[in-house]
């Protein structure tokens, strides 16, 4: 889980702005931006049912931090959720993405009985599309234009993978 301890890290992931091109988060103006929203996380976790997870990836050789992963509950009555990553930058091409994406996939069917999870990327976002599709997520559709990036509106790809896909 995320811990106030990474606040160091989160603030360096949130700052590079080859991280920020498909994000909407933005980069952080200060560390006490990134602090309260690191807060949040923390409280979401502690919750006594947690509807929002907040994890951080890291190597399992050394435990160095390299980004984050989250897994937002929706209705219980329909048993969903939506995931979101970001890693550094350093680690793309690795492996790690789909690593993390898989665990929190199986985090989410397994543990917490989940229905389908689904997952969002902006078009021109080649590496997260390529994440999400080695995880086994199924793109669904497109939507116009809902993604307000430095670059401009971007069109947004929705992915979901439901129980009996895996």
């Amino acid at each position: 889980m995320v811990e106030l301890s990474h606040l160091i890290q989160i603030h360096n992931l949130h700052s590079l702005p080859e991280t920020d091109e498909y994000n909407t988060l933005g980069i952080p103006v200060s560390l006490d931006e990134t602090k309260t929203i690191l807060k949040t996380w923390v409280l979401n976790n502690q919750n006594k049912e947690v509807k929002n997870y907040t994890f951080v990836i890291e190597l399992e050789t050394n435990n160095q931090f390299i980004g984050l992963i989250a897994l937002n509950l929706g209705n219980q009555k329909f048993r969903t959720g939506e995931v979101w990553y970001k890693l550094h930058s350093n680690y793309w091409n690795k492996g790690f993405g789909t690593e993390a994406l898989t665990r929190i996939l199986n985090f989410g069917f397994i543990d917490l009985k989940l229905h389908r999870i689904e997952a969002g990327c902006a078009v021109d976002n080649i590496g997260s599309i390529k994440v999400l599709e080695k995880a086994g997520m199924i793109r669904e559709g497109r939507k116009r234009q809902v993604l307000p990036l430095k670059s401009g509106w971007s069109d947004n790809f929705e992915y979901a993978i439901i129980e009996t896909d895996r």
